[in-house]
Parts: C-alpha cells; sequence; structure tokens
C-alpha cells in the first residue's frame, strides 16, 4: 500500500486499516457472489475493475482526508507548543523568582552565622588570652616558690652539715689532745717511778704477781684510753678452744650493717726471770752470760708469740695478728734490740706468728691511734648517714620536679589545643569573610529562640 506514508496519526492508520479491511471483504463479497451467480470471468474482470476503480477513488479520499488531518494535527501541535513555551516561560520566571528569594534569605542566614561566628571567636580569644596570663603567672609563681623552697633547704642543709661536721671534727681533735696531754703526763710519771725500780723488783719476785701486775697494767691502760664498749676481758676468740685472751678490743663488724664484731686480742708477758738474769750478766760483764740469757729472753718471747698466735688468733673473728704486752719499757727496749740471725725479734715476730710487741707507751700510742680511728669512723658513718638523707632529699626532689615538669607538659598541651582552637576559629571565620551578618532578630528567628552572649555556654 502506497497511502501508508510517514508522520501518520494513529487516526489515519485505523482509517486505512478499516478501508483495507472493507477492501478485502468487499472482494470476497463480489467472488462468492460471482461463483453463486456463474457469472464469466470477463464480467468477473469488469467487476474486478470497477472495485478496483472505486478502492482507487475511495484510496485518494483517504489521502485527501489523511492531508487535512495531518495540517490539523500540524496546527494543534504549534498551537499546544506555543501553550507548553508560555508556560515554560512563566514557570521559569517564577522559579527565577524563587531562587532569588531563597539566595537573599541563606545571604541573611549566613551572615547572621558569621556574625554569631565572629562573637564566639572574639569571646575564645579573649577567654585564652586570659586563661594563657593565669597559666603564666601561676607558673611563674610555682617557679618563684620552688626556688625559695630550694635556696632554704640547701642553705639548712649545708648549715646543719658545716656545723656537724666542725662540731665533731672539734670534739674529735679535743679528745686527741686530752688523750696526748694524758700520755705526756703518763710519761712523765713512768720516769718519776724509775726511781723505784728497786723496791717492784722485790714486789715482783714471784711469777704469779708478775702476771697479776702485767694484767693490771694492761688494763688500766685500756681503761684510762678507749670506752668500756670498745673492749672485753677474758674473751673466748676461738669458739673450738677453752682458752680465753686477758683482753680484746672491738673492731668494726664484718658485714655491711656493721654487726659481727672483729677482736683484736691482747695479751701481757711479763718474762722477768731471763731480764733480769740478762740485766745481772751485763751488770757482771760477763759477755758468755749475757749472752745465753739474751738467747733464753728471745727463746722465751717466741714461745709467748706462738702461744698468743695459735691460741687467741681465729680471723674471720679475729683479726689475723695479736699485740703482746711487755709491761715494762726496759723489756720492751731489750726486745726490740734482739736479733735471729740478721733478722730483728719483732720483725721475725711479725713474721711468722703475725705478732706485734708493745711496750706501755707504744700501746698507749697504739690505742690512742684507735681511739681516734673509732672517733673518725663514728664521724665517717654520720657524714654517711647525712649523705643518705640528702639521697633521700635529691630523689624526692626528682620526683617533684617530674610532677613539675608533668603538670607543665598538661598546661602546655591545653594552651596548644586552645591555640589550634583558636586558629581554626579564624580561618572558619576568614572562609566566612565574604558572607554578611543578619541582624540579631532574624538570626534569632532563623536559628533558635535563644540568644546567644558570650560565655553562657550556649551555642
Amino acid at each position: 500500500m502506497l497511502f501508508l506514508s510517514g508522520g501518520a496519526g494513529p487516526l489515519q492508520v485505523a482509517l486505512l486499516a478499516v478501508m483495507a479491511g472493507l477492501l478485502g471483504l468487499n472482494l470476497i463479497f463480489i467472488l462468492i457472489v460471482l461463483r453463486r451467480n456463474g457469472e464469466s470471468s470477463s464480467a468477473l474482470m469488469a467487476r474486478l475493475e470497477s472495485v478496483e476503480k472505486n478502492s482507487e477513488r475511495l484510496e485518494r479520499a483517504l489521502r485527501d482526508e489523511i492531508g487535512r488531518n495531518r495540517q490539523e494535527a500540524a496546527l494543534v501541535a504549534r498551537q499546544g507548543r506555543e501553550e507548553t513555551g508560555g508556560a515554560l516561560r512563566s514557570f521559569g520566571d517564577s522559579l527565577q523568582t524563587s531562587m532569588t528569594n531563597i539566595a537573599r534569605l541563606q545571604k541573611h542566614q549566613l551572615e547572621t552565622f558569621a556574625d554569631l561566628l565572629r562573637n564566639l571567636t572574639e569571646s575564645n580569644e579573649n577567654r585564652l588570652d586570659g586563661l594563657r596570663n593565669t597559666i603564666e603567672a601561676k607558673l611563674k609563681q610555682i617557679q618563684e616558690e620552688n626556688g625559695r623552697q630550694l635556696d632554704q633547704m640547701r642553705a639548712t642543709v649545708d648549715e646543719k652539715l658545716q656545723g656537724t661536721l666542725e662540731k665533731r671534727l672539734g670534739e674529735s681533735f679535743k679528745q686527741v689532745s686530752e688523750r696526748l696531754e694524758q700520755v705526756h703526763k703518763g710519761l712523765g710519771e713512768m720516769q718519776a717511778l724509775a726511781t723505784g725500780v728497786g723496791d717492784l723488783k722485790r714486789v715482783l719476785a714471784n711469777v704469779k704477781t708478775r702476771g697479776t701486775w702485767g694484767e693490771i697494767q694492761l688494763g688500766t691502760l685500756l681503761e684510762q684510753i678507749l670506752a668500756p664498749e670498745q673492749y672485753e676481758r677474758n674473751v673466748r676468740t676461738n669458739g673450738d678452744s677453752s682458752e680465753a685472751v686477758e683482753f680484746a678490743i672491738k673492731l668494726p663488724g664484718r658485714d655491711e650493717d656493721g654487726s659481727g664484731a672483729v677482736w683484736l686480742p691482747i695479751d701481757a708477758k711479763f718474762p722477768t726471770a731471763d731480764y733480769q738474769r740478762l740485766v745481772d750478766a751485763r751488770e757482771a760483764c760477763d759477755r758468755a752470760a749475757s749472752e745465753q740469757a739474751s738467747k733464753e729472753l728471745c727463746d722465751t718471747i717466741r714461745i709467748c708469740a706462738r702461744t698468743i698466735s695459735q691460741k687467741y688468733l681465729n680471723p674471720p673473728a679475729t683479726t689475723d695478728f695479736g699485740i703482746m704486752f711487755l709491761p715494762t719499757e726496759g723489756l720492751y727496749a731489750e726486745a726490740i734490740r734482739m736479733k735471729i740471725g740478721t733478722a730483728w725479734l719483732v720483725e721475725s715476730l711479725q713474721r711468722e706468728f703475725r705478732v706485734i710487741v708493745a711496750g706501755p707507751t707504744t700501746l698507749a700510742a697504739l690505742l690512742n691511734s684507735l681511739q681516734l680511728g673509732f672517733r673518725s669512723l663514728a664521724v665517717q658513718k654520720g657524714a654517711r648517714r647525712i649523705e643518705r638523707l640528702l639521697g633521700a632529699v635529691k630523689t624526692e626532689f626528682g620526683k617533684f620536679g617530674t610532677v613539675l615538669e608533668g603538670v607543665k607538659k598538661k598546661l602546655d598541651q591545653a594552651a596548644n589545643t586552645m591555640d589550634e582552637a583558636a586558629k581554626r576559629s579564624r580561618a572558619i571565620e576568614k572562609k566566612l569573610g565574604d558572607v554578611h551578618g543578619l541582624p540579631s532578630v532574624e538570626a534569632r528567628a532563623l536559628i533558635g529562640e535563644g540568644e546567644f552572649t558570650a560565655g553562657s555556654g550556649e551555642g
């Protein structure tokens, strides 16, 4: 079919379909009629030509109708487009007016928000400045107070330490001077007693009396120079033996805490018979008897030193050396002059038996040295106690400094946080710099009923 052209509407298509259906029915009807009537093919052809002509007329009529419908449809479409364009223009104008009103309203809201934010920023900056000034003032006050307290503590400690040391040293030197004066007095008295040696010889004729006199003299020296708690009588220095030394000096402990005393054994020996024979032989100018008496006296002193070493020396309960006290200066001087071969007797006794020979003057000097050592040790212990006290003060002050550093870090962290908040507030304010603020009434109407005031805590 040629009458189906582009641009036909639904109505035209329907009409064409109806026409095609009618033509078809017409042809069928004609064929049925012809078959019934038995007409010839020429008549049939004539009828068909007539039908075809009718169909062509009908087609031309339909085309004309379709053309008129197309023109009417174009006119209607044009009018619809014009109406639609007018409606769209009207809607665009209305939409543009609404957008302008909305933009103006948003601008007012942003300006109001900018004003509120600016007020909030200024309030925060003022608070930050006040907080920073308060923190700096507090820190400065704390530092000044700590400095004053440290100066006071340092002055107090220095004063107490200096006063204690001066007092202890003064007392020690005073006691040493007093002991030296006593030693000089004792030497003078001993020189005065030298005139009564003859009477002393008669008194000391008995061996038991000589031993008792030596112990008494040794005890007197110890009592005059040392304190009662610094020595003891009849001390058993060896747990495996029942032998007890006459006197033993209590030295500082071998433990770290000062406990466990170490004993220094001192035993008095008085071989007066051998010494008297030596003196008599020398007075008689008998060289052989003098040499024999000197040899016997040397052997006796060696036996006494061996006895002291074997019975009383027991390290570490005791010192590794002992003291043999000779009660007279003459006997001590004679022992100092003796030799065993090419070696001196005193050196031999120290090397072989670890025994030191001492006379009255030597023992007094030795005891004074020990006493001075005890005093120095006491001063050192006091100084160590003061040092430990200062160490404890230093440790506690170090902890106090650590706490102050922690507080300072927290304050610095808070200040840094506030600075960061101020920076962010300034950045937001800078971003909103082009936005104009709204009046307070409109701002409250847009944002909320409550009015923002600095420091009220409301947003």
